[in-house]
């Protein structure tokens, strides 16, 4: 029987949301091609993570993985936002398509913009590949469609990723061998390949500990094989003459993610208890219930629900 730390589950949102931070312009080029080749990229872009939590707070649509809201100038000179939803959960989800239309219209309803609905699919049943939101009912119609990537569609070209220039083919081959391959020896032999992958790549040293952090927090491992994987690594160092990642580094990353699961579990916990306060501001405008009452039903105090209660009738 396996040690519990051998079930430790991986965290594939916060290396994703570091991943498109860091190397957004390749994630395009990799991704989206077509779209990259439209972006006037020497006008930069920037992260809109306030705007994003403003639409996102009050959905209804489940756990999100690594939505990210970015702005960019198009070629043709409009100002265009980019709204990108990595699915990396294991079961699809049948509401995906859905979600996809709430963030679109909620955004260009309250920043009458131009915004660009993108999906990356992380999961592995081949036949989930959702592109369009539909319904219809008595003449009136709505039809949205979105572009979506699927990464497993890679495995076919594996070579073509392994021997690309572009930094995010590191991530996409880590995220599909982190979905692959669930016995822990062989998760150690993949990790191990992709890290000697990374250092043959000739990058910096800051370049090589970013994608190392991404593909360490990727592709975890039982604690038991922390040594065998650090060894390995230190081998291919050693063979490269490339001292980059040392044992105070990996504690600092293992630190960082602690402290990104930590951030992850705050927003989560902002959310829900925001979700409560909206339902319990629905309550106050349509109903004659007390505050107790209206408190029990939530699960927030009375005062809180005082307050709430305040703010309505202003």
């Amino acid at each position: 029987m396996s040690d519990p730390e051998d079930s430790r589950r991986g965290d594939h949102d916060s290396p994703w949301k570091m991943a498109l931070e860091a190397y957004f312009q390749e994630f395009l080029g990799l991704l989206f091609p077509a779209i990259h080749k439209q972006v006037d990229w020497s006008q930069g872009y920037s992260f809109l993570d306030k705007e994003l939590q403003q639409i996102t707070a009050d959905a209804e649509s489940g756990r999100r993985y690594a939505d990210k809201l970015i702005k960019v100038a198009a070629l043709d000179g409009i100002e265009t936002w980019v709204l990108i939803h990595v699915e990396v959960q294991g079961e699809p989800e049948d509401s995906f398509a859905k979600r996809m239309f709430t963030y679109q219209y909620r955004l260009r309803d309250r920043y009458n913009i131009d915004v660009v609905s993108l999906a990356v699919l992380a999961d592995t049943r081949e036949s989930f590949r959702p592109t369009t939101f539909h319904y219809q009912r008595w003449g009136c119609a709505l039809s949205f469609t979105f572009p979506t990537a699927k990464l497993i569609d890679w495995e076919a070209h594996w070579a073509e990723l392994e021997a690309s220039d572009n930094v995010f083919a590191l991530v996409v081959m880590a995220q599909i061998q982190a979905k692959r391959v669930k016995e822990n020896a062989s998760r150690k032999d993949t990790k191990v390949a992709l890290i000697r992958l990374l250092y043959e790549r000739g990058y910096s040293r800051d370049q090589v500990l970013r994608l190392f952090n991404i593909i360490d927090w990727m592709i975890q491992l039982p604690r038991s094989l922390d040594p065998d994987f650090a060894q390995a690594v230190y081998a291919i160092q050693e063979e490269k003459h490339m001292p980059y990642v040392n044992t105070i580094e990996r504690l600092g990353i293992e630190k960082g993610r602690q402290e990104g699961r930590q951030e992850a579990q705050q927003e989560a916990e902002q959310r829900a208890l925001e979700s409560k306060r909206n339902a319990a501001r629905k309550l106050i405008a349509r109903t004659e219930m007390d505050d107790q009452m209206i408190a029990d039903i939530e699960e927030l105090s009375v005062e809180e629900v005082e307050n709430l209660r305040a703010e309505t009738q202003h």
